[in-house]
């Protein structure tokens, strides 16, 4: 199956924020920002749920535009961290300790 990686490692093939804003599904939309607020403390709304992928032109869901792991690839020119010679570091073990699909993509690329 095809992936999209992220910077972090992260799937956004997978992404039902990046799912819902490719098909416009506000219903979807207003769902996701519910159960996104409840899960990360955040009051998000249907218009906040809009990302077309982490290292697609466009659009960005907010916390994306803030990451520091994509900042910091962002800044390397690198479009995941498995370019980074410093792989892993305390940046990227934010996502990668809490998502192990997202660990062994990342690793996936290292080894290609």
């Amino acid at each position: 199956m095809p992936k999209m990686v992220a910077a972090c490692g992260l799937d956004c093939f997978g992404c039902e924020c990046r799912e819902a804003t490719l098909s416009g599904d506000m219903a979807k939309k207003a769902d996701i920002a519910v159960r996104w607020s409840q899960q990360y403390s955040a009051a998000l709304t249907a218009a906040d749920i809009n990302c077309v992928g982490c290292t697609e032109e466009g659009a960005h869901f907010g916390w994306c535009e803030q990451c520091p792991i994509r900042t910091c690839a962002v800044s390397k020119n690198y479009k995941t961290c498995a370019e980074c010679v410093e792989f892993p570091c305390d940046k990227s073990r934010l996502i990668l300790d809490a998502v192990p699909d997202a660990k062994a993509n990342i690793e996936s690329l290292r080894a290609h």
